[in-house]
């Protein structure tokens, strides 16, 4: 049976979707834009700054599922600008340092009030 997994120490949907849905051992957390759920505005600042706040956004959801960085099995990244990669990747490997998951790395043209990153992933147990 699938659970709606939701926590307000990360961003409300503003849509018709869930924070993450799961489902037996594993956890769907839909795609997190760098969006403080205490404001509800995007974080200040660069590249940098957007992907921390996502991943404490996505971080927050799994802690929700009693899930950790560590059950994450695939990461989804979005970039609205590839040359933001090198800068992305250094804030990111400081949350995934051992075992990292596997990763798709796409640039699109743009993303949900202009953002710089977008991650989705899928984490399990078991």
């Amino acid at each position: 049976m699938k659970e709606v997994v939701f926590t307000e120490r990360a961003p409300k949907p503003i849509g018709p979707y869930s924070q993450a849905i799961k489902l037996g051992n594993l956890l769907f957390v839909s795609g997190q834009i760098p969006i403080d759920p205490a404001t509800n505005e995007v974080v200040k600042g660069g590249i940098k700054e957007q992907t921390e706040r996502v991943l404490e956004n996505v971080k927050a959801i799994l802690e929700a599922a009693n899930m950790t960085l560590d059950d994450v099995v695939m990461a989804f990244v979005y970039l609205s600008d590839m040359a933001d990669f090198p800068q992305f990747n250094e804030v990111y490997s400081r949350y995934f340092k051992e075992r990292p998951p596997a990763r798709v790395t796409v640039a699109v043209k743009s993303l949900p009030r202009d953002v710089k990153v977008e991650i989705a992933v899928i984490a399990g147990k078991g």
